[in-house]
């Protein structure tokens, strides 16, 4: 399963779109209502299975 199914099956009341965009370098970066919540640029590393998810609940429960 990939990332964004993940996401809109967990956060499908909270969440109205998932946006995958392109980009180069080595970047992935996670937002939640302009909010960076994972960068792989900053962190280094891929997430862990689960760690954006349980991320992206952290920003939506505030």
């Amino acid at each position: 399963m990939s990332l964004a199914n993940d996401l809109l099956e967990k956060f499908e009341p909270e969440i109205e779109s998932v946006a995958l965009i392109p980009s180069d370098g080595g970047r992935f970066e996670v937002l939640v209502n302009d909010t960076l919540v994972y960068s792989k640029l900053q962190t280094g590393r891929h997430a862990d299975p689960g760690e954006v998810a349980g991320l992206v609940e952290k920003v939506l429960k505030k």
